[in-house]
């Protein structure tokens, strides 16, 4: 073979070699295209995973808030409050006891959802004597929620009923009282307050399960929850009552309840130590409107506000939060 023949030869397998390699590198630069390509799907799939179920989580605690909210706010709505005629001197030493009384209902409602009190010297007369008082909360909340309708009541019971012997305040979800005069274990039938809701018509089945109901309910030893069909009520009786008189008082506060509102959806009644509520599924909300509901409208736009506010709060946190994750 001539010497140009051999350089030929030479020439064809360096470039068959050379060619193989810029083969093989393609290869490889291919294969990690598509490892890059695919580690981004993955990773971009991963975010949006984290995106969706940090979305789902908070929406959940928004959900979980809010609830929580509604119920805080629904055991400190206002329902009636009474005061004494009569007026006490600022400075006072009866003004002192009630300062005491007020202090020591906050601190017990932490532990206790009952308490009764006698502070002073077991004089009526004159009434700077002793202050007797007692605070109660609705039987199914629970104890921090207690406290805080407990705070809210001694917070507002001075703004209803100013430098006054007595006073009555009940909320939503909790009772705070006190006078100068011993009243603890009588018991107090009077008509406090009444809310009837639209009357139902011509429905016997909605009116024999009510009346299961305020059957149950007036059978009731302290706090009683009772449900029949789409017919549900409570009923409490304040816990200085014996069985016997509680069990009166929700016989009066039922009887007056079926002659006050008739044939309503839903009623309210409050007597002096006790009350009674039913109200069937879809009609609670639309009570009918009283002369006593003006005092209500402000606090219940107030507390509207406060709801929105936190809802507000909530929807900004979370639009915040979906920014970050993108």
């Amino acid at each position: 073979m001539s010497g140009k023949a051999i350089t030929n030869s030479l020439l064809h397998q360096q470039n068959r070699a050379q060619n193989k390699s810029k083969r093989k590198q393609s290869q490889i630069e291919e294969k990690n295209k598509a490892k890059n390509m695919l580690g981004n799907l993955q990773s971009h799939s991963t975010h949006k995973t984290i995106q969706a179920l940090g979305l789902s989580t908070l929406f959940f605690l928004l959900l979980i808030s809010l609830n929580y909210l509604c119920l805080l706010v629904k055991a400190h709505i206002f329902i009636y409050a009474g005061c004494s005629q009569e007026k006490y001197a600022s400075n006072s030493p009866f003004e002192g006891k009630l300062n005491y009384f007020l202090a020591s209902v906050v601190s017990s409602s932490s532990q206790a959802s009952y308490n009764t009190y006698a502070i002073g010297n077991g004089s009526s007369t004159p009434p700077e004597g002793t202050i007797y008082g007692l605070f109660q909360c609705r039987g199914d909340l629970q104890t921090a929620d207690c406290s805080r309708c407990m705070e809210s009541a001694v917070n507002q019971i001075g703004l209803v009923c100013p430098y006054s012997y007595g006073a009555s305040l009940q909320l939503e979800g909790c009772y705070l009282r006190y006078e100068h005069a011993n009243f603890l274990g009588t018991l107090d039938t009077s008509l406090r307050f009444k809310k009837c809701g639209k009357s139902v018509n011509n429905d016997v089945e909605f009116f024999r399960r009510r009346d299961d109901v305020l059957a149950d309910l007036q059978a009731a030893i302290g706090f009683k929850v009772s449900s029949s069909g789409l017919v549900e009520g409570f009923a409490q009786c304040l816990g200085d009552l014996s069985s016997s008189d509680c069990s009166s008082c929700l016989g009066d506060a039922v009887g007056k309840m079926k002659s006050l509102c008739g044939s309503a959806a839903a009623a309210d009644v409050f007597l002096g130590q006790c009350y009674a509520r039913y109200w069937a599924s879809g009609y609670y909300v639309e009570f009918s409107p009283d002369s006593s509901d003006e005092d209500d409208i402000g606090k219940t736009v107030a507390i509207t506000v406060g709801v929105l506010a936190g809802l507000a709060f909530f929807i900004v946190l979370l639009s915040f939060c979906q920014k970050a994750m993108e």
